[in-house]
């Protein structure tokens, strides 16, 4: 089964639970792709796909700039990764397939 489509997935950040939509759009070995969430919208940069692990980054605005370094593994319709913020280190992503 392929990594793209669009996953309900939910972050469990410092600032709590965080839910948002992210779509992933495969390419080859790389991705585009965008995290829709409460506090805005975030693209994927530099998506890459290995098997079933997708890698990104994503530049955040609010509540404050920061790069966030991105990794997930997709099994059937089911996301799990984290998201790494900096000082704040790394916050689990989980999600299912819309």
């Amino acid at each position: 089964m392929s990594v793209a489509g669009t996953y309900n997935v939910t972050v469990q950040s410092p600032m709590g639970d965080q839910a948002g939509t992210f779509t992933v759009v495969v390419d080859g070995d790389s991705f585009t792709g965008s995290l829709v969430g409460a506090l805005g919208t975030m693209k994927a940069n530099d998506g890459k796909v290995s098997g079933n692990t997708l890698t990104w980054r994503m530049d955040m605005v609010i509540p404050m700039p920061m790069s966030l370094d991105c990794e997930a593994t997709i099994d059937g319709d089911i996301l799990t990764g984290k998201i790494t913020a900096g000082m704040f280190g790394s916050m689990p992503l989980t999600g299912t397939r819309a």
